[in-house]
C-alpha cells in the first residue's frame, strides 16, 4: 500500500463522525477547509439538511442489496471531500447506505485541504473535484478503482453544458440540484455496483 494511501486511511474518519463534525460545523455557522467564508459556511448547513435527509430516505432494491451483500473481498472506500461540497453531500450517504450492507466494506472519509498529497494522486481532468472515493483492497492495498466526483449521468449533464457553454452557471447548478434529487441516489448506486460486479473475478 502506498505510504500516503496507508496514512490517509489511519487517519480517516467514520461516516457517523463525519456526519458529527458538518452538524456541529453547521450550528457554529463554520466550514471544513483552509477558506472560512459566509457562503461555505451556509453551503455546510445546507449539506447537513441534505446528508440528514438522505440518511433516512435512500432506497436499495432487493435485489441490488443481494448483489452487495454477495461481494466478499474486503474493501475500504476512502473518500476525500468537505463539508461545503455539494456533490458529496449527495453522493457519500448513499456509498454508505451500500457499505452498511455488507462487513467487508468499510468507509473512511478525510478532508481535501488537509490531504492534498492524497488528492494530487487522483485528480480528476487535473482538478481537484471531490468528492473522490478510492477503492482500496485491504489485503494487497491495490487501488482497485475510482469514482467520482459525481455519478456517470451527472457527469454528462454536466459535460455537455459546458461543452454547449464554457462554464457552469448558477442556475444550472440549481438545476443539478434538482437531478439529485429526483434521482434519489439511484444513479450512483448503479454505478457503484456495476464497479463491484467488474472487480468480482478479483475477489473469487
Amino acid at each position: 500500500m502506498h505510504p500516503i494511501i496507508k496514512e490517509s486511511i489511519n487517519g480517516g474518519i467514520s461516516y457517523r463522525d463525519y456526519r458529527e463534525l458538518v452538524e456541529q460545523l453547521a450550528d457554529e455557522h463554520s466550514n471544513t477547509g483552509i477558506e472560512k467564508t459566509e457562503a461555505l459556511a451556509n453551503y455546510t448547513k445546507l449539506n447537513d439538511r441534505r446528508m440528514r435527509r438522505w440518511d433516512k430516505t435512500i432506497k436499495i432494491s432487493k435485489e441490488t442489496q443481494q448483489k452487495i451483500s454477495e461481494f466478499n473481498q474486503k474493501m475500504t472506500l476512502l473518500i476525500i471531500t468537505e463539508s461545503w461540497c455539494g456533490d458529496a453531500a449527495h453522493v457519500i450517504p448513499a456509498l454508505n447506505k451500500m457499505a452498511e450492507l455488507n462487513p467487508n466494506i468499510d468507509v473512511k472519509l478525510v478532508l481535501r485541504d488537509e490531504n492534498l498529497e492524497l488528492m494530487d494522486m487522483f485528480l480528476t481532468k487535473g482538478g481537484r473535484a471531490i468528492p473522490k472515493v478510492i477503492m482500496i483492497d485491504d489485503e494487497t492495498g491495490a487501488v482497485l478503482s475510482t469514482y467520482g466526483p459525481r455519478p456517470s449521468e451527472a457527469s454528462s449533464y454536466v459535460n455537455r453544458f459546458v461543452a454547449k457553454n464554457g462554464s457552469l452557471t448558477p442556475e444550472f447548478k440549481e438545476d443539478l440540484q434538482h437531478w439529485y434529487n429526483g434521482d434519489k441516489g439511484q444513479n450512483i448506486i448503479k454505478d457503484v455496483i456495476e464497479i463491484l460486479s467488474q472487480l468480482e473475478p478479483i475477489c473469487q
